[in-house]
């Protein structure tokens, strides 16, 4: 029989082959199971373009014994359509309920092809709050790089559940599996969630996470983000799927708060220095994460972003 760390190991050579196949084409997305019910549907990863449908981001579900849970609804119409119909390849259970982890593009246009099958979709108000306010661009911003065709059945959406308090969604009564849904305030953007399998020690991180892709602090408040960092690595969690890139281990949640530490450090290093924002993009390049996805363009967005809060800061007291 194998040991639970060797099965897991398994299951993290096969989430990454499989997303490695999945960033040289697009196509319905193959779940990869990870653990006893649990499902990633890994994405594409890099910019959304006409090749990849815009299926950069990571999707995923559960299933229980009495009904699924989708965790994120893919990008578009047909996108939510193709993880529809990979749930329904796997199982005959109910889709009880979609929640949409954080308010990405990648994530959210799905929802259509959810709600046309009566099947409500939840997120948290604060992430519901900024879809509202600024997603109308998101789906323009789609149509113009993926085309009409890719983006057919799209459409800005109210979810028909929202909360401030996740225990009061209860997701382990709807399908009858112990699941929790973290929520640890503003941290990599407003309103993010992540899911936690307890039986299986499966984290879908949303948000919160990225494998081998630069994270972006544009909605972040980082120290709380950093504080749900800690908060994620005293979890008993054996498998992590980040919101973009293959699954992993703890090792992710590693990665990601040493890139937002030495980013930290570096861009208000340049403002004690005075340095001028002009060279801060090139004067906070950061070897260790140069062959990471979105390094030439996330990156460098990040280090103007940085320094200009801690400016700011600086300025006020």
């Amino acid at each position: 029989m194998r040991s639970l760390r060797q099965t897991t190991a398994r299951w993290l050579a096969a989430a990454f082959l499989a997303g490695a196949a999945l960033a040289v084409q697009a196509a319905d997305p193959a779940p990869i199971e990870l653990a006893a019910g649990v499902y990633m549907v890994p994405g594409t990863g890099g910019e959304p373009d006409p090749a990849n449908l815009g299926r950069t981001g990571n999707a995923g579900f559960i299933v229980g014994p009495r009904g699924v849970l989708a965790i994120d609804t893919g990008t578009s119409y047909r996108h939510g359509q193709a993880l529809l119909a990979a749930i329904r390849g796997v199982t005959d259970q109910p889709v009880r309920l979609a929640i949409v982890t954080h308010t990405r593009q990648e994530f959210l246009f799905g929802a259509a092809a959810f709600r046309e099958q009566k099947i409500p979709v939840a997120m948290h108000q604060a992430a519901a709050d900024l879809m509202a306010t600024r997603c109308d661009t998101c789906l323009k911003t789609l149509r113009s790089l993926l085309g009409e065709d890719a983006m057919q059945g799209s459409a800005m959406f109210t979810p028909d559940i929202v909360f401030t308090d996740p225990l009061a969604l209860d997701a382990a009564a709807l399908i009858g599996r112990p699941i929790q849904l973290l929520h640890y305030g503003h941290s990599s953007g407003p309103g993010d969630i992540a899911v936690y399998d307890p039986r299986t020690r499966t984290l879908f991180a949303g948000g919160l996470l990225e494998a081998r892709r630069i994270p972006d602090v544009g909605d972040s408040d980082l120290p709380r983000w950093r504080e749900a960092l800690r908060n994620l690595q005293a979890l008993p969690v054996e498998v992590i799927v980040p919101g973009h890139g293959p699954a992993g281990d703890k090792r992710l949640i590693t990665q990601v708060e040493r890139y937002l530490d030495q980013l930290t450090a570096r861009a208000r290093a340049l403002v004690n220095a005075g340095a001028p924002l002009s060279e801060v993009a090139d004067a906070t390049a950061m070897p260790e994460f140069a062959t990471w996805d979105q390094y030439e363009t996330t990156h460098r967005r990040n280090a103007a972003i940085v320094y200009l809060r801690y400016e700011r800061e600086q300025l006020v007291k």
